[in-house]
């Protein structure tokens, strides 16, 4: 079974939950926004059920689809841990690189500058 990182990341799933953000819509409706079948679209829906990122209402012969907010919100955490995570590790890295490059700089502040091939040594 896909979980709801994996179900919003592909693009027309996530084009749905846009869709369904604003208001409840019809099966066919949504469909209407697709160049795919109704069928494809029901598949996608199903997915997004079965995760919880959408509930279905039958009214009479048509299905309902709203999107589900503790789905969304628990979507949400999901990808704030991700980022979290990701961005402490860019932070450490870039710390570290920041020190290293202090580090050189104090040494090679002490040398006395060569002039590179074609550079003219000023006096």
């Amino acid at each position: 079974m896909t979980d709801a990182l994996s179900a919003a990341a592909e693009p027309t799933r996530r084009r749905i939950l846009q869709l369904l953000a604003p208001r409840p819509r019809t099966v066919s409706e949504i469909a209407a926004e697709f160049p795919v079948t109704r069928s494809a679209i029901s598949q996608h829906l199903l997915l997004l059920e079965q995760v919880g990122l959408v509930a279905a209402e039958k009214v009479g012969r048509q299905r309902i689809y709203r999107v589900l907010p503790g789905g969304l919100h628990d979507l949400q955490a999901e990808i704030n841990r991700f980022w979290t995570h990701e961005l402490d590790l860019l932070v450490s890295d870039a710390h570290q690189r920041h020190e290293h490059t202090d580090r050189s700089s104090d040494h090679t502040s002490d040398r006395p500058h060569r002039p590179v091939r074609g550079e003219r040594e000023t006096p």
